[in-house]
Order: structure tokens, then C-alpha cells, then sequence
């Protein structure tokens, strides 16, 4: 049931909302007939989940991305602040409609290299929907040959490919749907699937000129109900302060490679299993 009202909330939302220089800028731009609709999302992702936005042609962008553990365990852990994961990420515009990214984790060791691309513009008059192409590969490197002593390099490698198709509705709501494939070589019991499907729901709303309200959910759609892995659901704001965007968020995964937030989410919301992290964007 919690499930069904997250999915019925994505498609309720728009209908309840309407009734760098600087990187606002290019958010709050008002297209002219016929032009490209300016940027859907003020960041390159919306909370876990890959947004529309490209970096533009030479644009190179550094993110830090720091996610705690979770809220449960109390003072024990002070409530996830002894607990914490770090994503070091470079963004490259290599063209306006085509990005390369590098990344290490400290979940799972991962490394990851991945492309996004843009395949449709939203305009004023054509399309209604941006549609980009997102593919990642990714190397866990956490997998030690003392525990598994067979393990070969390939067997460390998970696969993404993702269709993020979005529509900006006004200057502030924009929300995104992301058909996702994502398959992993090596999965640690019998009961996942090494390919799986997924359907991402996301959206941005912003309500002062510098704040927005994200939200991102991603329903597993063949996993089995013996799984101890959940679907990720993250909340958040964003910050435009002039040269960089500050994200901060609540979310149940603390992995925030592709494949380890797609396939390795452990957090229970209705348990408190929850983490508070935040992303610092910095564009050169």
C-alpha cells in the first residue's frame, strides 16, 4: 500500500501545484516561442536519481556527495553520524548534449564511469518532455578473493541504462519518470535476479528563489518478496548559493553509485532506517 500511494503522489503532485553566472539563471529563464525550455532540474541529480540536466560543452563539475548511516540505532551510532559514506564525482561536459563521469564510492569500493546524454529538448512548441539516455559501469572493488576465492574481474562489474524523460511544467514544477535496466554479475544470494527492472519517479518543486523540494523514488519491479533489499525513496532541498548548489536529504539507501542504490538499498522508512546526507556542487 505504501508503495501504491508514493506511485499515486508523482501523479497527484502537478495537479495540486499548478492552480553559472549564476545557475538559477538558467533555471528561471523564460523561453521564447519555439525555443528549448530551459533545465527541468537546478542539479545534475534529484536526489539518488539521475536528473535531465547536462553539464554544458567545457563545463567541468566536482561533486561531494556525503551520506551518514542510519537514524535507528540512536546514540549508539549518534544517530548515523559515526557511520558515513563519501562519492567523489567529476562531471565533463563534452558537448552540450553529451556528459562523461568518473566517481569512487566508499560503498561497495565502487568506481564508476558512466555517460548521459541528451536525445530529445522539451520546447515551447514540439516536444513536451526532455528525454536523455544515462549508461554507467560499475566496478565493485569491495568483493575480496579471501571470501569468495573463484571471484574474477568481471564478476565486479554491474551495468545501468536508463531513459529519463521529464517535463518542466512552469518556473517550478518539473518531475521526470526513469525506466531503468540494471544487471549485476555477481549478486550474493539466490534470491535476486542478476538482471533487474525498475521504474524511477521523480519531481522538483521550487518555492523561493533559491529553494526547491525534491523527491526521487525507484519501485523495483522483479524482486522477489523474500528480499531483504528495499526500494529507495529520498526527500530533500536544494540551495543555489551563486557558484554551487547544495543539496540536502533524508533517504533509506546509503549507497549512491547507480547499481548500489538501485539494487542495495537496506533501509526500512517505517523503521527509522533512515539517512541524512547532502551533495556540494561546484562548477568550473
Amino acid at each position: 500500500m505504501f508503495k501504491k500511494n508514493i506511485v499515486v503522489l508523482f501523479f497527484v503532485f502537478p495537479l495540486l501545484m499548478v492552480a553559472q553566472g549564476d545557475l538559477l539563471n538558467e533555471i528561471d529563464t523564460v523561453a521564447q516561442p519555439n525555443e528549448s525550455v530551459s533545465s527541468a532540474f537546478k542539479s545534475l541529480k534529484i536526489v539518488n536519481l539521475e536528473s535531465t540536466k547536462l553539464a554544458s560543452k567545457g563545463d567541468l563539475f566536482f561533486v561531494v556527495a556525503h551520506r551518514f548511516g542510519y537514524f535507528d540505532k540512536g546514540f549508539d551510532n549518534f544517530f548515523g553520524l559515526d557511520n558515513a559514506n563519501t562519492r567523489l564525482q567529476f562531471v565533463y561536459g563534452l558537448s552540450d548534449k553529451v556528459n562523461l563521469q568518473i566517481s569512487r564510492s566508499g560503498f561497495q569500493k565502487a568506481y564508476e564511469f558512466a555517460a548521459k546524454y541528451k536525445l530529445i529538448s522539451q520546447k515551447t512548441t514540439g516536444s513536451p518532455f526532455d528525454v536523455v539516455g544515462f549508461n554507467s559501469v560499475t566496478i565493485n572493488s569491495e568483493l575480496e578473493k579471501t571470501v569468495l576465492p573463484k571471484i574474477e574481474f568481471s564478476d565486479r562489474l554491474a551495468y545501468v541504462t536508463q531513459i529519463l524523460v521529464s517535463r518542466k511544467f512552469n518556473d517550478n514544477l518539473s518531475l521526470e519518470l526513469a525506466p531503468t535496466h540494471f544487471h549485476e554479475n555477481y549478486v550474493a544470494n539466490n534470491f535476486q535476479d542478476n538482471s533487474q527492472f525498475a521504474l524511477g519517479l521523480g519531481g522538483r518543486y521550487k518555492f523561493t528563489k533559491r529553494w526547491s523540494f525534491n523527491m526521487d523514488y525507484v519501485a523495483h519491479l522483479n524482486r522477489t518478496e523474500t528480499s531483504d533489499f528495499k526500494n529507495p525513496l529520498s526527500i530533500g532541498f536544494d540551495l543555489e548559493t551563486g557558484g554551487h548548489v547544495f543539496q540536502m536529504h533524508f533517504t533509506n539507501s546509503q549507497a549512491m553509485h547507480e547499481s548500489g542504490y538501485l539494487g542495495s538499498t537496506s533501509g526500512d522508512w517505517g523503521k527509522g532506517q533512515i539517512a541524512f546526507g547532502f551533495n556540494l556542487i561546484r562548477v568550473f
